[in-house]
């Protein structure tokens, strides 16, 4: 019943976001302040994690082909997990963890010191001043973000290929191309924009929701990371079944 009790909970929330966005001007200036905190501020630890991502995958690929004598498809390997799934479910994981938090335990402490009650007293819909803004950032930052992964995440991997394993770089690159098709980067630039909506609109929910004290705004952010990344592990699941399956 509890879970019940919040999915209900939460498609409310969404219906009065939805219809406050729909009402009011689009917050142009807001939401390149939150593109810019979610994306640029991300970059850096993207950046470390994508790369040693890419070589922890080129390196297992090779060690599960080289039984088989099949050492040189390790491209094949790495463009199809890491482009189809790891990209995708790591940025999503990333951004959770460090963005979604933030945006949690932000309005969350907004909700206890009453400033959403004053926005309101103000006539300033917190639905629209709160969410409408992060929820455009994000959508705006996550899909380029999973661009560069994908990018550091393929380089690194050519580079532990052709340095430390011996490959043949036109192989590789060429294993890679066959097997990860120019559609699939448009495929996961839609797996990013469903998970940037679900990230932003599970945290502010939960934000929305917080309880009293500081044990309220820990509880909100830790729901908030904890259901967006199994949401999104889920519905990393069934998109790839639509749209690779």
């Amino acid at each position: 019943m509890e879970v019940l009790a919040q999915v209900g909970a939460f498609g409310q929330f969404v219906a009065r976001f939805v219809r406050s966005s729909l009402t009011h001007p689009l917050p142009v200036r807001r939401t390149m302040e939150e593109a810019y905190r979610i994306g640029v501020r991300s970059l850096p630890i993207l950046l470390i994690i994508s790369t040693f991502v890419g070589t922890n995958l080129a390196v297992q690929g090779y060690n599960a082909f080289l039984p088989l004598g099949g050492q040189s498809m390790v491209g094949m390997f790495v463009a199809l997990a890491g482009v189809r799934e790891m990209a995708p479910i790591m940025v999503a994981s990333m951004v959770a963890a460090k963005a979604g938090t933030e945006m949690a335990s932000q309005i969350a402490v907004m909700r206890i010191q009453e400033q959403i009650d004053a926005l309101q007293v103000m006539a300033i819909d917190p639905y629209w001043y709160l969410v409408t803004p992060r929820l455009l950032g994000i959508l705006l930052v996550l899909p380029a973000l999973t661009m560069i992964s994908i990018f550091v995440l393929m380089a690194a991997a050519l580079g532990v290929s052709v340095a430390q394993l011996g490959l043949s770089s036109h192989e590789f690159l060429v294993n890679a191309s066959n097997a990860a098709r120019p559609i699939d980067l448009f495929f996961c630039t839609i797996k990013a924009s469903v998970f940037a909506v679900v990230i932003c609109l599970v945290s502010c929910f939960y934000g929305f929701r917080s309880g009293a004290g500081a044990t309220g705004v820990g509880r909100a952010t830790n729901l908030a990371v904890v259901v967006s990344a199994v949401v999104c592990a889920v519905l990393n699941y069934v998109l790839s079944e639509w749209l690779f399956g």
